[in-house]
């Protein structure tokens, strides 16, 4: 398979994840999907403007994870809903950050980052 090719598939594959990210909004498991086939696909991207999206993208499910958890454990003291709340926003952001900057063919300025890159 040429470079070429592959990185035409790498291309279609991040299109995946970041559909699947999306449509987690209304259907919550497509996520894990998501963060699944990123996990298996990062190694391909290795060095390429790709693999920052790969990062961004496996970061973005487990923290949203975790703030979704917390959310859910503080819902009795009611502060819960908030939390959660502000979780969707900021996994909305996220994706269509994401997405904006792969379809410029550009890599996440700051992969890692806990906010917005």
């Amino acid at each position: 398979m040429s470079d070429e090719t592959a990185g035409q598939q790498g291309r279609k594959m991040m299109q995946i994840i970041y559909i699947c990210y999306a449509v987690s909004i209304v259907f919550g498991f497509t996520s894990l999907i998501g963060v699944v086939l990123a996990y298996l696909n990062k190694a391909d991207a290795a060095g390429d403007w790709v693999e920052s999206h790969y990062t961004w993208m496996i970061r973005t499910f487990w923290i949203g994870l975790l703030f979704g958890v917390v959310g859910m454990a503080t819902m009795p003291i009611f502060i819960g809903i908030l939390i959660i709340l502000a979780t969707v926003v900021w996994y909305v952001i996220r994706i269509a950050k994401g997405w904006t900057q792969f379809s410029k063919n550009q890599p996440i300025d700051d992969p890692e980052s806990w906010l917005f890159g």
